[in-house]
């Protein structure tokens, strides 16, 4: 994006650059041991946790909603021209009805193998000449939807050993049926360093600062500090249809090169996401009785154990990465959430064949997908093709069969209790 600098957007990069990659080197503790902690604030109403004030959050948001252009570096390929395209029901932040295309095949030994340019397909182009789709020999094909990012800040924030001790405790709750796996996933900010992945639908991100750098490349074709190449066209080359350098020098004077984006918009919206809200609850939930008996249910059947339903973000312990000492910001810190995720990788019977991070036997798995703002979204699973919530509870089965097969032997009331629980969230 080009604007001319304002001392709110040097402020902004300043504070996200203090706050980069505080999480996933913090010597945590498992939830159960955390003392004081606190609610995390929640809400639909764009305004800010406290982990940046509301003028530079109003700011940071203004910049998240910005089009990008031609002129500045859009594509050559992409599928949106604002974060907020596709991360904007029912404020900006939260997920959509917006998809992404994935492809790709399996090779004679039955391993994934990436499209032709990768597996991302994009939906547009700037020019009609290297528009991507997907041949015919590509027979791996799924659909993403966009995932929430309101409350990632305090995700970022859970401590590695935290999701750890989730993991570890799933086997013996559910007769080792359920076992979430863990990956670590390599920091874009910090080279050489890796973190326990908890953003996208294959945990394939640890940080925001990496899942924007990502998502402003492949989402919108914009090169950036972290990524500094341009996404080919299914393999082929783009030259010529992009002529916006990708060697620019970073406006923040280190001297660095920050490709499409001198201004340093990816530190922008990752202190964006690090400052929203939770998503709250349906008003007046809490004392409704269906939605009560339902919560218990949705414990009782097994739900819980996966869609975990509160989790404590890290204390404010000192934490290293890459040689400098960070503090968890106190907006952040020991914060209680309920994502109703466990933001682990499960096989479910609903994988989509696709691997990124997490190598071959990730491929069937997908992250659990946070159930917090659920009623905001007409669709859902990670492809989108549930229309309700019957339909999504019946699609899941591998590790999840016990408990869809508990789900099933309710009663229709009993079945339908769970239903307003999830419509609550």
């Amino acid at each position: 994006m080009r604007r001319p600098n304002t001392l709110v957007m040097v402020s902004l990069v300043m504070t996200a650059a203090f706050a980069g990659a505080f999480s996933y080197a913090v010597q945590g503790q498992a939830q159960e041991l955390m003392v004081g902690a606190t609610e995390a604030p929640t809400g639909f109403d764009n305004n800010s946790n406290g982990f940046l004030s509301e003028s530079d959050f109003d700011a940071a948001r203004k910049t998240f909603e910005e089009r990008d252009i031609n002129r500045g570096g859009l594509g050559p390929v992409y599928n949106a021209q604002s974060c907020a395209e596709c991360h904007q029901t029912p404020v900006t932040g939260s997920g959509s009805q917006i998809s992404e295309l994935r492809a790709g095949h399996r090779d004679a030994a039955g391993n994934f193998v990436d499209a032709p340019g990768g597996s991302l397909i994009n939906d547009r182009a700037i020019k009609p000449a290297i528009q991507e789709y997907v041949l015919d020999d590509e027979n791996v094909r799924t659909l993403r939807m966009s995932t929430n990012t309101l409350g990632a800040g305090f995700v970022e924030a859970i401590s590695d050993a935290t999701l750890q001790a989730i993991a570890l405790a799933q086997p013996g709750q559910s007769g080792g049926a359920i076992a979430g796996q863990v990956i670590n996933v390599p920091i874009l900010e910090a080279p050489g360093t890796v973190g326990i992945g908890r953003f996208g639908w294959k945990n394939q991100h640890a940080s925001l600062l990496s899942f924007a750098s990502d998502a402003y490349l492949n989402e919108m074709g914009i090169t950036n500090r972290l990524a500094l190449t341009e996404n080919t066209s299914m393999g082929g080359s783009v030259a010529g249809y992009d002529n916006v350098p990708d060697d620019t020098l970073c406006e923040d004077g280190s001297g660095r090169t920050c490709g499409e984006d001198p201004e340093g918009d990816i530190d922008i919206f990752a202190a964006f996401m690090r400052a929203t809200k939770a998503p709250p609850r349906a008003a007046g939930s809490a004392k409704d009785p269906s939605v009560l008996a339902g919560e218990s249910l949705f414990k009782s059947t097994g739900c819980s154990i996966c869609h975990t339903a509160s989790i404590t973000t890290s204390g404010p312990s000192t934490v290293t990465y890459g040689g400098p000492f960070l503090t968890v910001p106190a907006a952040l810190a020991n914060k209680v959430i309920h994502p109703y995720s466990d933001f682990l990788l499960h096989n479910i019977g609903t994988g989509d064949g696709i691997v990124q991070n997490g190598g071959q036997k990730t491929a069937r798995k997908l992250r659990t997908q946070p159930l917090w703002g659920a009623r905001t979204r007409s669709r859902h699973m990670h492809d989108g093709q549930s229309l309700t919530y019957l339909d999504a509870i019946l699609r899941h089965a591998g590790e999840a069969k016990g408990v869809t097969d508990s789900f099933r032997s309710l009663s229709v009331s009993q079945q339908d209790q769970i239903v307003a629980f999830l419509q609550s969230l």
